[in-house]
């Protein structure tokens, strides 16, 4: 079995002045390279604190995390800075896109990062941004574009690393029921693929295009369908 995450008995806990807040309560799973995951769970579930922990944007208190072979619960800063960049591709419901970058530049950004240099860099955003649909977009600045064109951008940007996994918090938030499906509809080809999706949504249609359900309530999983 080939896991790219492998999280045991993570916790995680967050002081409020006198007292604890117990968010994550010890959690276990594995997911496996090529899944397409979507997690769900109320307010106050723990879904977001645990999407924190999965994109290295968050150490646990206790319990330990292993992404692509490497131990990251226990990385510093600049560590989980360049894993994030190498290993995890993100997907906003707010998009997070540059306002006065074009949107080849948006895409491109995490190269910059990585030390791509700027020939290979503009060379792999405009392959990433024609797979999106938006090969005529490219000179665009993110006010040019409807709310679809911007996710899809936001989308090539999350690609243009070639990660181990694709994280998509509310990928769909901000957009209207049509362009919705065709968002979604793009996510599907992405894990057609071959790339590890995890979506984290509180809507049953979109958790619907993953292929597994992990549910959380009060800190801990819930249920875990394969489907």
């Amino acid at each position: 079995m080939d896991n790219v995450i492998e999280i045991r008995g993570i916790i995680r806990d967050f002081k409020l002045g006198q007292e604890t807040v117990h968010v994550l309560k010890g959690i276990d799973l594995e997911i496996e390279r090529g899944e397409y995951v979507a997690i769900m769970g109320p307010s106050g579930s723990g879904k977001s604190t645990l999407m924190n922990l999965l994109g290295c944007l968050d150490t646990p208190t206790g319990g330990s995390y292993i992404l692509n072979g490497s131990d990251v619960s226990t990385m510093t800063d600049d560590e989980l800075a360049e894993i994030r960049n190498k290993e995890i591709g993100f997907v906003f419901q707010t998009f997070n896109l540059l306002p006065r970058t074009t949107a080849l530049d948006n895409v491109a950004l995490p190269m910059i990062y990585a030390g791509t240099s700027k020939a290979n860099r503009n060379k792999r955003a405009a392959e990433v941004l024609t797979d999106v649909g938006l090969a005529d977009r490219m000179d665009h600045k993110p006010n040019q574009l409807s709310g679809g064109q911007r996710q899809r951008v936001a989308v090539g940007r999350a690609l243009v690393n070639k990660p181990s996994i694709i994280l998509a918090d509310e990928p769909t938030g901000n957009l209207d029921s049509k362009t919705s499906v065709e968002i979604m509809s793009l996510f599907d080809d992405i894990h057609a693929s071959g790339n590890t999706v995890i979506l984290v949504t509180h809507e049953e249609d979109i958790a619907a295009h993953a292929h597994r359900i992990i549910r959380l309530r009060d800190g801990i999983i819930e249920s875990d369908i394969k489907r």
